[in-house]
Parts: C-alpha cells; sequence; structure tokens
C-alpha cells in the first residue's frame, strides 16, 4: 500500500506544536522514533539525494536561490516516518547537491489558520525579504470545508510567512491568511498550493483547485502588495476521467501542486493529478492574461509527484519533485524514513515547444571512477566488457547512447548480474516503433520525428534509478532488496552491440559520511 501525499485523513496526527524551532529540539523530533546509527545502516537509503535525516518528507516547497544559497523547503512530518503533522522541513545548499539540515522553518501555530498543518507553497523575494505564501488547513463544517471525504471536513486557505534572515532561519507569519476563502459562489474539490509571481506593476498567482464534479482548474488571482488578492478567472481548467474517487485528485476533479512560469516567449503549466504530474506549454494573452496550451505531456512516468520549480544563480528553470515510497506502509514506518527529493532537473523547450530536462551539471562532479566501454567490432568482446562493468552500492551514474538501427534493442539492470531474477528495470526500443519506448511494463511516447540516437541515462541511489531517455521521457523506479548491504548493480545489453555509440558508468561519491545529509 501506498500513502497519496493527500491520503491523511485517517492518519492526521494531533499532536501540539510551537511557531520556532531550536537545534537542540529540532535533532531530538528528528530521531524520535528511529536512533541514528539504524537510519544510517540502511543501504535502503540515498547518498546523494535529499531527505531529512529521519521521517517523512513529501512536496518540495519554496525552492529558492537566496543571498549565494539554495533553500529547499519541504512538506515534513517531525513525529515519525508517516504522512500528518504537516511542518516546512528546510536545508541549505550552495549548490542543489550537497546539503546541510537547518530546524523547521514553518510549523503549525495552535489556534491560527494553519493549526492542523503547513501545506505547500511558494518562496519569492520581495525587496529585501523573502516570501513564503502557503496552504494552511484548519478542522471545518462541512459546509465550510474544502477537503472533504465524508470522514473528515478540513478548511484550506493561502497564508503568508516572510524572513529577512541570511539563512532564512527565522519566520514571521502573517497572523490571519491572504485569501481566507475559495472565490464565492465556486463549488471548489480542492484550494491549495499557491505560486505567485511578479509582471509589471502586480503580483499574480495561481492556486491549484477543482470545480466539484467538473474537473480540475487553476485559479488566477493578482495583487499589488502581497496581502490583498483579486480573484481573476480560471488559468487552466481540465475534465475529470469520470470515475468515482474519494479523494478528488485520484478523479483529476482537483488539480494540485500546479506551477506557472516562462521559458524563452513561451509558458509552462504543470499540475499534478490522478498519481502524476502533467505539463503544457503554449502562450499567454498578455492583455485577457489567458493561457492558450499547444504541446503537452508527462513530466514522468514513475516514482515521481507534486513537482515545483525555481530559478537557479543563472536565472535557469529548475525542477524538484517529490520521490514517494513504493513499498507498504508498514515497511517504511519501521524504517524511520520515507521519501526523498529528487535530482535538480533543468528545463528547457525545444524548437516545438516540447520540455525537455536534463539532470543539473553540477550533479556531475560527483561522478569519479569512471568505467567507459571500448567498443570493438567483436560482439564477444564487447559484451565481456560491458559483464564487468558495474556499479558498487547502488550509488553511481550510467550514460548509454545507442543507433536506432534494425532490430529490437534492450538494456536491463540487475543486481549481482543475476540475470536469472527479474531486472531492477528494463528499457526496450523497437524501430518499427520509433515514437515510443518501453520501461519496465509501461509503454512511453516519444515525440514525433526521426530518431537519430537513443540517449539512455541512469541515476542509481540506494532504492531509486531516475532514468531519462533522449531528454524527453523521465522513468523514477524505486527498487527494494533484503540485504543488510547495497547489492552491485550490472546491466546486460541484448541486440548487437555494435549499435552502441558509447556506454560509461561512474560511481558518484556520497554527500554524507553517515546517509543523514547533514
Amino acid at each position: 500500500m501506498t500513502l497519496n501525499r493527500r491520503d491523511f485523513l485517517t492518519r492526521l496526527i494531533g499532536a501540539a506544536s510551537v511557531t520556532t524551532f531550536g537545534p537542540a529540539i529540532f535533532f531530538t523530533q528528528a530521531f524520535a522514533s528511529t536512533s541514528p546509527m539504524v537510519l544510517a545502516a540502511d543501504p535502503r537509503r540515498p547518498q546523494f539525494h535529499l531527505l531529512p535525516a529521519a521521517n517523512w518528507m513529501n512536496d518540495p516547497n519554496g525552492p529558492i536561490y537566496w543571498n549565494g544559497n539554495y533553500h529547499m523547503f519541504y512538506q515534513y512530518n517531525p513525529n515519525g516516518a508517516v504522512w500528518g503533522d504537516m511542518h516546512w522541513g528546510h536545508a541549505i545548499s550552495p549548490d542543489m547537491v550537497h546539503w546541510r539540515h537547518l530546524p523547521v522553518a514553518l510549523a503549525p501555530t495552535p489556534g491560527g489558520p494553519d493549526s492542523a498543518g503547513c501545506f505547500s507553497g511558494t518562496s519569492i523575494i520581495d525587496g529585501d525579504r523573502v516570501v513564503a505564501i502557503y496552504t494552511g488547513v484548519v478542522s471545518a463544517p462541512e459546509k465550510e470545508a474544502t477537503i472533504r471525504d465524508g470522514v473528515n471536513s478540513f478548511k484550506e486557505s493561502q497564508c503568508m510567512a516572510f524572513s529577512t534572515s541570511k539563512d532564512l532561519d527565522s519566520w514571521t507569519k502573517n497572523p490571519e491568511p491572504v485569501i481566507a476563502t475559495p472565490p464565492v459562489g465556486m463549488d471548489v474539490s480542492g484550494f491549495r498550493d499557491p505560486v505567485p509571481w511578479r509582471r509589471g506593476d502586480w503580483w499574480y498567482m495561481v492556486v491549484g483547485s477543482g470545480i466539484r464534479g467538473k474537473g480540475g482548474a487553476v485559479l488566477l488571482y493578482r495583487s499589488k502588495d502581497l496581502l490583498h488578492w483579486e480573484y481573476l478567472h480560471l488559468l487552466a481548467q481540465g475534465a475529470g476521467n469520470g470515475k468515482e474517487a474519494a479523494n478528488p485528485v485520484d478523479s483529476g476533479d482537483m488539480w494540485e501542486c500546479p506551477d506557472f512560469f516562462s521559458i524563452g516567449d513561451k509558458y509552462v503549466l504543470i499540475h499534478s493529478a490522478e498519481g502524476k504530474a502533467f505539463w503544457q506549454s503554449g502562450v499567454l494573452d498578455p492583455d485577457q492574461l489567458a493561457f492558450h496550451p499547444e504541446r503537452n505531456g508527462v513530466l514522468d512516468y514513475g516514482s515521481f509527484y507534486a513537482p515545483k520549480t525555481q530559478l537557479d544563480e543563472h536565472q535557469n528553470r529548475i525542477l524538484w519533485g517529490w520521490i514517494p515510497e513504493r513499498r507498504p506502509l508498514e515497511a517504511y514506518r519501521v524504517s524511520g524514513w520515507a521519501g526523498m527529493m529528487s535530482l535538480p532537473r533543468l528545463l528547457t523547450l525545444d524548437e516545438n515547444s516540447n520540455l525537455c530536462m536534463t539532470v543539473a551539471p553540477a550533479v556531475e562532479e560527483l561522478r569519479h571512477s569512471p568505467q567507459i566501454l571500448q567498443i570493438s567490432n567483436s560482439e564477444e568482446q564487447n559484451q565481456n566488457q560491458i559483464a564487468r562493468m558495474h556499479i558498487k552500492d547502488c550509488c553511481g551514474e550510467i550514460l548509454c547512447t545507442a543507433k536506432p538501427a534494425s532490430g529490437m534493442f534492450r538494456l536491463s539492470l540487475f543486481e549481482n548480474g543475476e540475470t536469472e531474477k527479474t531486472p531492477w528495470l528494463t528499457i526496450e526500443y523497437d524501430p518499427a516503433q520509433p515514437n515510443q519506448i518501453r520501461l519496465d511494463e509501461k509503454t512511453i511516447s516519444l515525440q514525433p520525428g526521426k530518431l537519430d540516437e537513443l540517449e539512455l541515462h541512469f541515476y542509481i541511489d540506494g532504492s531509486v534509478i531516475e532514468a531519462f531517455v533522449n531528454k524527453r521521457a523521465a522513468f523514477t523506479k524505486r527498487f527494494y532488496y533484503q540485504e543488510s548491504s547495497a547489492p552491485q548493480l550490472n546491466i546486460t545489453v541484448s541486440g548487437k552491440t555494435a549499435r552502441l555509440s558509447s556506454l560509461s558508468m561512474w560511481q558518484l561519491t556520497p554527500i554524507s559520511t553517515n546517509r543523514l545529509t547533514t
């Protein structure tokens, strides 16, 4: 069983929380359920992905470059490795790769508009301060609730906090919501995850929502001062899948975690629903403030949800996503940790406005111990070389390029070269179907057009594989093993190895000496 980010209705932890945390209190809470020694010895914990020292993590919140450092905030439960009691965890990095934990940034305020949880939001720079606008949640009668499933009723509002400190380690909350309710007369199926941005003299903001029984939607607001917001209209709307679901996100009647930003002269809208994250690219009418999509797709076909973007120090658009667990709830609860952040992904648009992504170049600094296939005309020699190539401790990177010649091409990742076992991941490409590729049992569409070369890129870390195909399709895979140490990873290549243009492997240097990313 996998716990959805919103399947908290029977698991909400009602422990009272304070609004500020000192380092000593944070450290005690972080290891409340599992000792640091046990956590550090767990080979399934990643070594170069960001995650808390312990407990539950989900959505990236308000990632921002500020005062020479990157800050990542994220949904965090300080009391256990299950969803509940949502806070904003906080980590800081000079390069989006090496992270240091800081105390919790935002915690529920008893009696405040976020007393039942500080949900997702966005950080922006406003003069000499950083402002976080986020969704606060309180218990409410059903007639006032924006989250209701027949079991619990919760009211969502958009809240604000700000910080002027160098490390963003102290925050002041606005005592009242900046948007207390959804638009009057609108029967929403959710109202959360605000995303503000500046355009001219105005601040604009989108909020994830949906029209009950009609489909997901993104609401558009504007403000002069970040405190007083005027609802304008729907920026985008979709249709549900027609299925009945207690959680409207599962039926597409609620679009959560929207993000809206420009790349060049185009705009991109992303949102999450039905267990996946979607993107659209198109144009924004500057007068009517209407978004007209031209292209669309899926951001990641695997274990990847609730993505969020930011600008890096060079004004590149960077995408982050939550990588949830795919093992039973009881297994990760006992382990003392659950979830991790994806690697930073650099977003661009091609000449046809299709979204492209690559892992940020800073990750390459972790490479060492390269293994490079010396391609020859001998199939036997090539296969013997490939058999000797491996990734130790499930901590490495693989880059393969191949010519799309006739015949099936298959690449599989195996534990310790035990090819009789089910592989951790298999990618198949058939030139007879040039616009699609299979990753495990999923058939993924590639953008139409002539494929000159097939590029496969893998990042393997503890119990996760982030796979990328031709910078167009992504697939994040969770895999689990029973050993007390991380096994070796080997690959097999089926099809003539003469089709290979290159095959390289690297070990990647852990960002922590003890898997606790501090």
